[in-house]
């Protein structure tokens, strides 16, 4: 996750002040005409006393100079606006200049600075920077702790949001920082480093990034430093405690994600690149380097799922920063690029394109949903459904529309042209035009400014046999919704008797689109998106019961097993009340408080001794799904028994979601409380133990649905037409003697 979200909405509205005050200098008035931004240098000698949490410091600002010919010397005094945190005390120290406070919102002081374009100014500055964690919810059972800055004893956390250096409204900044800390401390920011020298009882680390950053960052803890130089950029690992495997293991894999996306975007914008060990649970990216939580950087899966994710904020957010004005791009491109991308390369492409219209199906309401133009970040599942699955599907969707090449050529040319400098959605949008010469003024209107999904449907299907022996397949793909219809494409699978599939992309720009096919067999079947190349409403039968469709409704109950032992049924009362919390619609109740249960709302069952568990086992039993022994406390899941271990299922009862969970252990129940609202997608899952560790996890097979027709008697296999990979498009592009980076 990219993590300037919340300095850029601030940022934005003291900029609107700064024009209200007309305190704009001819020198950010000619940015603003060239769409470029001014750069202040930042030359900022800080000590950190993590025992108090105080700092002391002097920052030598370097102002940008106007586009006049006058020596400073002679450059009349402008204003402008500085930004501190309000327990800092600025004082100029040097240079011809006037400081006086404007006013302050939450944490941050803002001051009118008076000095010539082109000058120098050093301010002196100190004071104590330490604030408490804040719980931000994000949906059921889903919490975060967040941190505006601090510095203490468990660490040094200090970003652009927290006010710790005199950042300039309106402008980009470089900097060359000196950190003084404790002994066995280490200080990381963006850019080249560290350089680390020894001064008694202190020691100062240097960084430097001289290319224009949209923000700056300083953490520090007493880290154990590994590194290994590679030719895209020195890998490094920041650790709170000696572990050379872990480390080598991220040096690696760094090597491998740096080469990558240089290879696929264009060169890596940043001397190096830090896994940083975070005091606290997170998963941020910052300029070269990313801070994730203690246990987080442990699990096995990170190292290519979050790893890379961060890795490439550094090209998308980092490297072309977002215009904040025009939405928040970065994360949708950022998860299209990794997640996604490693999942196609697994094979698992349209397993994960279905996860992302699922989510958006689950979590986004009416009244929740906003185009991708409005979307600055996340801060709930509603929000990452948006800004996240819907926007990788867009750039999908464009990859579909002009084809791999012309896709590759278009990310590069968009980070070519942007690199360092603030771009939206109107700058993908040129350098997609240019590389392909496709007017997409259309769709990225009504993809970037639009809500809503569009809903497909097959109709017309005619099959004609034709005198040379070939067979003419012709139908119409039409958008239901009631909304206007959206431009799109839409591949369609033709299959035919003698078990050759091809593969067609219908371009829709109107509610109702033709199309014919002409095939060497009789026709078997024809699938809309099988897929799921095109985002849309998932029809019926491809989406099938998961945990999200509880954790994202609105309306629910949970259902509490008063015959539970004591302590289990305390654990249970506590895993309700925490998921209810924030949540209006739910409520909670004892099984024996229930004459009949609901129909109308989502419904969790818990426990072995729930009295309406037969309702759940009746729906397993219809549908050959599982099968319960509530006295044996055994399941059978998919011909699979299990026996004294922790079941978690999810189904449907006429549309109806209903999920169960259940266990002996009240510890495991306190544990699935917080890990269960990420298993969102999966249908069923089973635990062991009281962490609780997981065995199992699935998704319910899919039906077909009405996107699909079989035409014949005939059920040939269908194994769907072969497609590379964008790193098999770039390597034989770049093969075939098509330089994409020029």
């Amino acid at each position: 996750m990219h993590d300037s979200n919340k300095f850029l909405a601030t940022a934005r509205l003291w900029l609107m002040l700064l024009c209200l005050l007309g305190l704009s200098t001819p020198s950010l008035a000619s940015s603003e005409a060239s769409n470029k931004q001014p750069v202040v240098a930042h030359q900022i000698r800080i000590s950190l006393n993590p025992s108090d949490g105080r700092l002391s410091a002097t920052d030598r600002l370097s102002l940008p100079s106007d586009s006049s010919e006058t020596p400073p010397s002679a450059r009349r005094p402008e204003a402008i606006v500085i930004q501190l945190h309000q327990g800092l005390k600025p004082e100029i120290l040097s240079g011809n200049a006037t400081l006086e406070p404007l006013a302050r919102r939450e944490h941050l002081a803002h001051y009118r600075l008076e000095a010539a374009p082109g000058s120098e100014v050093e301010l002196v500055y100190q004071g104590r920077l330490q604030h408490d964690f804040n719980a931000v919810r994000e949906g059921m059972g889903r919490e975060r702790q967040q941190l505006i800055g601090t510095i203490s004893p468990e660490g040094v956390f200090l970003s652009g949001y927290s006010g710790w250096y005199p950042k300039v409204l309106g402008t980009l900044e470089s900097v060359e920082l000196e950190v003084s800390l404790p002994q066995g401390w280490l200080a990381v920011s963006q850019g080249e480093g560290p350089e680390i020298q020894e001064d008694g009882k202190q020691l100062r680390v240097g960084w430097r990034e001289t290319a224009p950053q949209d923000a700056l960052y300083l953490i520090a803890a007493p880290f154990r430093l590994y590194r290994q130089p590679h030719e895209n950029g020195e890998a490094q690992a920041f650790l709170r405690s000696d572990d050379t495997d872990l480390a080598a293991r991220y040096l690696e894999a760094t090597r491998i994600y740096l080469d990558r996306y240089s290879q696929l975007i264009g060169p890596y914008p940043y001397t190096k690149f830090a896994l940083v060990e975070n005091f606290w649970e997170t998963g941020y990216g910052m300029p070269s380097f990313t801070l994730l939580g203690p246990q987080v950087l442990r699990l096995p899966f990170i190292l290519h799922s979050s790893y890379p994710h961060e890795i490439l904020h550094n090209w998308w957010g980092n490297g072309v920063y977002v215009d904040d004005s025009q939405g928040n791009w970065s994360e949708g491109l950022t998860t299209y690029l990794a997640d996604h991308l490693n999942q196609e390369l697994a094979g698992k492409g349209a397993n994960y394109r279905r996860d992302q219209l699922k989510a958006y199906s689950d979590f986004v309401r009416d009244h929740q949903d906003q185009p991708l133009s409005d979307f600055r970040g996340r801060h709930g599942a509603a929000s990452q459904a948006i800004g996240y699955g819907k926007a990788l599907m867009l750039f999908h969707m464009l990859r579909t529309q002009l084809g791999d090449q012309s896709f590759v050529r278009g990310l590069q040319r968009f980070y070519r042209d942007h690199r360092f400098s603030a771009a939206g959605w109107d700058a993908i949008q040129t350098a997609f035009e240019a590389e392909s010469g496709v007017d997409l003024s259309a769709f990225f209107a009504a993809w970037t400014q639009r809500t809503g999904a569009p809903r497909l449907a097959l109709e017309g299907i005619t099959v004609e046999p034709l005198d040379d022996g070939r067979w003419r397949l012709s139908g119409r793909l039409e958008q239901t919704q009631s909304s206007a219809p959206f431009p799109m494409p839409v591949p369609v699978v033709f299959l035919d008797e003698a078990g050759s599939a091809s593969e067609l992309v219908v371009t829709m720009n109107e509610r109702s689109t033709g199309f014919t096919r002409l095939l060497d067999a009789r026709p078997a079947r024809i699938d809309v998106d099988p897929r799921f190349d095109s985002f849309r409403t998932l029809a019926e039968g491809e989406a099938t019961a998961s945990l999200s469709n509880l954790f994202g409704a609105e309306r629910g109950l949970i259902v509490l097993p008063a015959d539970a032992p004591a302590e289990l049924g305390s654990a249970y009362r506590q895993l309700a009340e925490a998921w209810q919390r924030g949540q209006a619609g739910w409520s909670i109740a004892l099984d024996r408080e229930l004459e009949t249960m609901p129909t109308d709302r989502a419904i969790w069952l818990l426990g072995w001794r729930n009295h309406w568990l037969p309702v759940l086992a009746a729906i397993g039993a219809e549908q050959d799904s599982f099968a319960l022994e509530p006295a044996q406390q055994r399941i059978s899941l998919l011909g699979t028994d299990y026996a004294d271990l922790i079941p978690v299922i999810s189904r449907f009862r006429d549309g109806q979601p209903l999920g169960w969970i259940a266990t002996n252990n009240a510890e495991a129940v306190i544990g699935l409380a917080r890990k269960l609202p990420h298993y969102g997608k999966y249908g069923y899952l089973v635990f062991e133990g009281s962490a609780p560790t997981n065995l199992v996890k699935g998704q319910w097979p899919a039906g077909e649905s009405s996107l699909t027709q079989w035409l014949s008697e005939s059920r040939p296999a269908l194994t769907y037409p072969a497609r590379p990979t964008l790193l098999e498009t770039q390597a034989l592009t770049t093969a075939s003697g098509t330089d994409l980076g020029n």
